[in-house]
């Protein structure tokens, strides 16, 4: 078992990955917990014991289950069952699950302890880890949130076996974009040592800037157009997929500003194609309506806002013109699947 931990003072917490993790539950349960909430989804399968009195608690599928009726029903649930402020919730499941539940165990009580019992290869890397938790709305992924740390996440990567392979392919998107953020070769690692240090990489980003106040937000390398095609809701794509999108068209947008050249996207796609993940934008794209989602993006507080690659690395540029954003997006449109 790798034990990687995320540095916040008083409120670090540790994450253990290695084949059969999830089986470290009880030792990880805040001490005090006299009961477990364990939330998950029907088809995920994977069981838990807490070694505390648990009641197990389902939510829907797809990102339609990231909603703020789906936080309503699990803390009514919870008060029902009488979970206090000293028992703890436990998420099993991929980032949908650790998004919802994270940000209901935020909510209720003002707060109640939760423990991340990560199932998919997205949810290892990235989404379980940070303690940034939110659902959406129709106008946008992740719009409401808050900023909740759990006290322990589970990379369990015996689970990933049973994973279909478009799903593992989709957290796949996010290990493209640490190779950005660090030069690393995550390709030539082992599995367990592969997530290891993308869980290393997110939490050295959390621990130098937990609230996204500045630093952190590299970590949405790829992100931006990723959240727009997703929630135009027109295209048939997962998270992982749309990231690897998203990381060629940062490239080329940085490209079109001078911040990088022809090589530098050239390694973007190579990367991402690598994962056997795709690098254009799916055919018919309304590109004027991602520009416009894109214009709501979290980051945009001055003008059109994007993470992007230049000569001092991976860093947030603002007030990018929109003329600039539609012309990157053509580039992307046809011929480089």
């Amino acid at each position: 078992m790798i034990t990687v931990t995320v540095e916040l003072g008083e409120r670090s917490y540790d994450v253990l990955v290695g084949e059969g993790a999830r089986h470290e539950l009880a030792a990880v349960l805040p001490p005090r917990s006299r009961r477990a909430a364990v939330v998950t989804q029907a088809g995920i399968g994977v069981e838990v014991d807490s070694g505390a009195e648990q009641a197990t608690f389902l939510i829907g599928e797809g990102e339609q289950a990231k909603s703020l009726a789906t936080v309503e029903d699990l803390c009514r649930q919870w008060s029902q069952w009488g979970l206090t402020r000293d028992d703890v919730v436990v998420a099993v499941g991929g980032g949908v699950v650790t998004d919802t539940t994270g940000f209901a165990a935020a909510v209720y009580h003002r707060g109640v302890r939760v423990v991340h019992v990560a199932t998919t290869l997205l949810a290892q890397v990235d989404a379980a880890i940070g303690g940034k938790t939110g659902v959406n709305l129709p106008e946008g992924k992740n719009l409401i949130g808050a900023f909740w740390q759990p006290s322990a996440v589970l990379c369990d990567t015996e689970v990933l076996k049973t994973l279909p392979r478009r799903e593992y392919l989709s957290g796949c998107g996010e290990m493209a974009k640490y190779h950005f953020l660090t030069g690393d070769d995550l390709a030539a690692l082992a599995t367990d040592e592969r997530v290891a240090r993308c869980v290393a990489i997110k939490a050295a980003v959390v621990a130098e800037d937990e609230h996204e106040s500045g630093r952190r937000a590299i970590l949405n390398y790829g992100h931006t157009l990723a959240h727009a095609l997703e929630t135009a809701g027109r295209y048939d794509l997962r998270h992982g997929e749309a990231v690897g999108i998203g990381l060629v068209f940062a490239a080329q947008l940085a490209q079109r500003l001078g911040r990088v050249d022809a090589d530098r996207v050239r390694e973007h796609r190579a990367v991402v194609g690598s994962y056997d993940l795709p690098t254009s934008l799916p055919p018919g794209s309304d590109t004027a309506q991602l520009v416009e989602l894109m214009q709501r993006d979290k980051k945009a507080i001055s003008g059109l806002t994007f993470v992007l690659d230049g000569r001092h690395g991976v860093e947030v540029v603002p007030g990018i013109d929109p003329d600039d954003v539609a012309a990157a997006l053509r580039d992307l449109q046809g011929g480089h699947a």
